[in-house]
């Protein structure tokens, strides 16, 4: 009792005393579309759970995630894998060298500090003639 009508095959069902033929989608949306779109435009999730004993707050969890391409990411100013040490052979390169060059600044400032601690009488001899020629 179909007609040859597509419609008619998912069948009519009653709500509230009323039929209503059950229509399909007019696309079938299939994972990998629906994971393309995500990633291109990018979603927000976004929630706070607090535990409280009586009026007294004990925790707070903020949560917040963020699923998109990496192209949309950094089209929104979001590239912290970039410097994350654990993901990038690059930002592990910069951390060893950023150690390396505290490392001698330290001793720069120490070898200084030892310098500043002595009297040089390379410098201090010349002050000296100064200092005597005024006194004349």
């Amino acid at each position: 009792m179909n007609n040859g009508d597509p419609r008619q095959a998912l069948g009519s069902r009653p709500a509230g005393g009323l039929t209503r033929p059950m229509v399909g989608p007019t696309q079938p949306a299939n994972l990998a579309d629906l994971l393309e779109r995500v990633l291109d435009k990018g979603i927000v999730i976004a929630g706070d759970i607090s535990l409280s004993l009586g009026n007294v707050e004990v925790l707070t969890l903020k949560i917040r995630l963020l699923i998109a391409s990496i192209d949309k990411a950094q089209e929104i100013g979001i590239n912290w894998w970039q410097s994350d040490p654990d993901l990038s052979s690059r930002a592990r390169e910069l951390e060893e060298e950023r150690d390396d060059l505290k490392n001698r600044l330290e001793r720069l400032e120490a070898i200084l500090a030892l310098k500043d601690a002595e009297p040089d009488e390379t410098i201090a001899e010349p002050q000296r003639k100064r200092n005597a020629k005024k006194s004349k």
